[in-house]
């Protein structure tokens, strides 16, 4: 496992030298990661926990991380000392992977002297921050297209991590396998891929090429046909092939098409396949593809079976980045919490003071109704009415009954002691796949959806209140 103990900004460091010389790096706090809405987020799909656990489990400043901090001439010797014994000693709460959260929501939440939950904001930022964008990106995708996609984003991610981690949490959201061997192999996720056009290029004609393949893939046939002429030559080549495997016992997996009108193309190429009695060949599309180009194309009645999906989603094109944040919720003297807030001119970077609790209101058909951010501890009695109201327009209010609530979070980490144990992604996917099906599709259309409800409790709510009447308005 890689030592990522410097992926961090500087300012970190330097404030931890900062709290180490005033005696604050012993001091107890606690920090939310959390999302601010946009008009692009509806929902999205956490990830990016595990890395994060990892992260903390393996903490630790190297010999050569503290000679390169040495070389800085920013740090005292003391403070180096100080690093060089320095492990994760506090807890980390977070949703699952795979659970649908909304903005607002402390998502991730870190209790640890200050010093340690100082130093690893940047790091779980990026883990928590990525990984989440390109899982609720896969799960719009995946919604769209009714199942069947692949992801296809390796070379175009920004990086060998992204596409790595990006490939990850891409399955979270539902992809059904990847292109990428490294994650394949890392995850043990399903991989799949065919050929690419250097490979009908290379041989004298498309024909050759494609019996070429077959004859080394007889039980995983599956050819790209654009090369040059999808329906004049590269359909009908194909089904001269599929004839030829056919009579030496195999059965083709079907085409691929990867440019010009996908809708057209499939539709025709449906019927060819069809008619000459490969009505199981299936048609894989690709080229640029995402949650609206497919919708788009599945209204125009395209015949594509799978769907391989690259930029649009390793990289999120529509929004490349989650803009998640680390706050400060609380620090503790001699056990006692102290709530801290953010306040700000803009109503929306206000933070949610103190430790909290995220519950999650279900109807008496199972059916998610909202989300409630209460004080940590606070119980609810399922038995007795629940009032929500709006958390800034507090006369929008409801009631809800014949309901019962989840708490959406968990201990990962007690004490710097691991207490949820990875699971594989095939096992996040189906908690995700039973999550995602608890909401109406109101909420997660791609046009127009309802506002999913996230509601404070009463105690909550005032205690904000009471901050920010206390503290008064500020950046």
């Amino acid at each position: 496992m890689r030592n990522l103990t410097l992926l961090t900004d500087l300012y970190q460091l330097t404030m931890g030298q900062g709290y180490f010389d005033e005696g604050k790096h012993e001091q107890w706090a606690a920090f939310d990661i959390f999302f601010r809405p946009n008009k692009l987020i509806t929902y999205s799909v956490a990830a990016g926990m595990e890395q994060a656990a990892e992260y903390l489990e393996n903490l630790h400043f190297d010999g050569e991380d503290l000679s390169y901090l040495r070389s800085l001439e920013l740090f005292s010797d003391g403070f180096l000392s100080y690093l060089e014994a320095l492990r994760f000693t506090g807890d980390m709460v977070a949703v699952q992977e795979g659970e649908v959260v909304f903005p607002y929501e402390p998502i991730l939440t870190i209790r640890a002297p200050m010093l340690q939950a100082q130093l690893v904001e940047t790091a779980l930022l990026t883990f928590v921050n990525h990984q989440t964008l390109i899982a609720s990106k896969a799960a719009k995708i995946c919604a769209a297209a009714g199942g069947g996609v692949m992801e296809f984003g390796l070379r175009r991610a920004q990086g060998a991590d992204a596409g790595i981690y990006g490939a990850r949490a891409a399955m979270i959201g539902g992809c059904v396998g990847t292109s990428n061997v490294y994650a394949g192999k890392l995850f043990s996720v399903p991989v799949s891929g065919t050929m690419a056009h250097s490979w009908v290029m290379n041989f004298p004609d498309e024909l050759t090429a494609f019996r070429a393949y077959a004859k080394y893939f007889p039980q995983n046939c599956l050819l790209l046909v654009d090369t040059y002429d999808t329906l004049k030559s590269g359909v009908p080549n194909a089904i001269q092939v599929f004839r030829e495997l056919r009579e030496r016992g195999y059965e083709a997996k079907g085409i691929r098409l990867d440019s010009g009108d996908l809708a057209y193309l499939s539709k025709e190429a449906r019927k060819m396949l069809d008619a000459a009695g490969f009505e199981k060949a299936a048609i894989c599309a690709s080229g640029d593809l995402d949650e609206y180009s497919i919708r788009s194309l599945k209204e125009q009645g395209a015949k594509i079976d799978t769907w391989g999906v690259g930029t649009k989603l390793i990289t999120s094109a529509d929004m490349p980045a989650l803009g998640g944040v680390y706050k400060l919720a609380a620090v503790f003297e001699e056990g006692r919490e102290i709530p801290k807030i953010k306040l700000s001119d803009t109503t929306e970077k206000i933070t949610n003071p103190g430790m909290k609790d995220v519950y999650r209101i279900y109807d008496n058909k199972g059916k998610a109704v909202a989300d409630y951010i209460v004080r940590a501890g606070e119980q609810i009695d399922e038995s007795k009415p629940l009032e929500l109201f709006h958390p800034v327009e507090t006369w929008k209010r409801m009631t809800v009954m014949d309901y019962h609530v989840r708490n959406l979070r968990t201990d990962w980490i007690k004490g710097g002691k691991r207490r949820m144990q990875a699971r594989s992604l095939r096992e996040i996917n189906a908690f995700f796949r039973e999550e995602y099906g608890r909401f109406w599709e109101e909420y997660t259309r791609l046009d127009m959806p309802h506002i999913y409800k996230v509601d404070l409790s009463p105690t909550l709510h005032s205690l904000k209140t009471q901050m920010m009447h206390s503290y008064g308005k500020g950046e």
